[in-house]
């Protein structure tokens, strides 16, 4: 079990990263802080000791995503109708990136993760690959197709890098 200091330094280097990352998955807060609450009760009680710095950051996303597809498994949560509404954003979210949000949120799950792990947080595709599991080459292809998709939704000839 870890210190209170220790949990209140993680919760202050991690959290806007794990609740954007709920925000993709999940598309609303009041989910959003369910599995905020989840991911920092794990590490709580996790007994990982981690590398350094960037191990413990993957560990956060990738027990995040995780948490957030159990989610989206569960069985109530599959067979309710979703309340008609605006998309919630980050509540640091400048107005002029609204657009952006919207148009990540529309992309297909798979897009969405890489696009905010390689954009938002900064990763390059051979990070993601490790985070997510899969094959670097998977990355480039999907951080490709996410970028022309990216370019028909908002319209635009510029390049997303």
């Amino acid at each position: 079990m870890r210190s209170e200091q220790e949990t209140l330094q993680a919760i202050e280097r991690y959290s806007d990263t794990v609740r954007r990352l709920c925000m993709i998955h999940l598309k609303n807060s009041a989910d959003t802080e369910d599995i905020f609450q989840t991911v920092f009760l794990k590490y709580v009680l996790s007994s990982v000791s981690f590398e350094n710095a960037e191990h413990e950051k993957a560990w956060f996303i990738r027990v995040t995503i995780n948490a957030c597809k159990d989610l989206l498994k569960n069985f109530f949560r599959r067979h309710t109708v979703p309340l008609e509404g605006a998309i919630a954003y980050p509540a640091k979210t400048p107005p002029d990136y609204r657009d952006v949000w919207e148009a990540v949120f529309s992309l297909p799950q798979k897009y969405r993760d890489v696009v905010y792990l390689h954009y938002f947080e900064g990763y390059t595709a051979p990070q993601i690959s490790r985070i997510l599991g899969k094959n670097v080459n998977t990355i480039y292809t999907l951080l490709t197709r996410s970028k022309q998709m990216l370019r028909e939704r908002l319209g635009g000839d510029y390049d997303y890098e």
